[in-house]
């Protein structure tokens, strides 16, 4: 009982210091903006985050599709990243070569790199023509799933291969191993991380504008263009995404301590 009240003690600190964090940071942006805006207002420019209203169905929709996007990216990655974290554990080099170097070339390149080869280059080399939506979905389903794999090899490998053997032994066969034994511990394990490259994921899909995605970000450069307002926009597009991601962050700070060693 003292371990459990202790723990929930520990959860409601950091939440406390995540939110005294927030506001601490909410106070500096907002000196900033009124250092700045009174600079701004002195040159002729004037704050109005008013004239965005009439623009509000379209960074709803910007919005919905950022999160839309991130949902299926993060659920096709997780699929790839499960099936080449499992192959990365055969001890056939046929199988773990051409992954490892799968999972290489996606964690040592940047992201934007990978995007725009997805769009420019992969339809000259393939002959197969790809949507500006399906690229990005494809490099950014990759590009999580080299992450999520090394998350997911790494929780496998974390357990105790004591358990490993005494299951052989009592004649469970490699399926049953992992799907009764190891992965509902090792899953305890890979969700912090797990959620947190989920989190990188989504800040990724601000990318996507590159490719003329209508994600939040390509709509907030569309509003911008059109209003001449870009130092509101750019504001309200920095705050939908933290509103977004805050809540986010601090469910995965809980799932931290919740699955973190415990003593007896």
């Amino acid at each position: 009982m003292q371990h459990v009240e202790s723990d929930s003690l520990a959860n409601n600190r950091s939440v406390l210091g995540v939110a005294a964090g927030v506001l601490i940071t909410a106070v500096a942006l907002w000196a900033l903006v009124r250092h700045f805006g009174g600079g701004a207002a002195a040159a002729g420019y004037d704050w109005d985050f008013g004239s965005l209203w009439k623009y509000r169905t379209l960074l709803a929709s910007g919005l919905g599709y950022t999160i839309l996007f991130t949902i299926v990216c993060v659920a096709l990655g997780l699929i790839v990243g499960l099936l080449a974290g499992l192959g990365r554990l055969s001890t056939n080099p046929v199988i773990t070569t051409p992954l490892r170097a799968y999972v290489e070339v996606f964690r040592c390149t940047p992201v934007l790199v990978q995007l725009v080869w997805f769009y420019y280059a992969l339809p000259v080399l393939t002959g197969i023509e790809l949507s500006a939506v399906g690229a990005a979905t494809l490099c950014l389903a990759l590009y999580g799933g080299a992450f999520y794999s090394e998350i997911i090899r790494g929780g496998i490998i974390s357990i105790d291969p004591g358990q490993t053997e005494a299951a052989k032994a009592i004649g469970m066969t490699r399926f049953q191993l992992m799907r009764r034994i190891v992965l509902p511990q090792a899953f305890k394990k890979m969700t912090p991380p797990l959620m947190n490259q989920s989190i990188m994921q989504l800040k990724n899909t601000s990318l996507l504008s590159v490719l003329a995605v209508p994600d939040l970000l390509y709509q907030g450069q569309v509003i911008a263009h059109d209003t001449y307002r870009p130092l509101e926009v750019y504001t309200f597009t920095a705050i939908a995404y933290f509103a977004v991601l805050f809540p986010i962050t601090v469910w995965v700070k809980r799932l931290e301590y919740g699955t973190g060693p415990k003593e007896a």
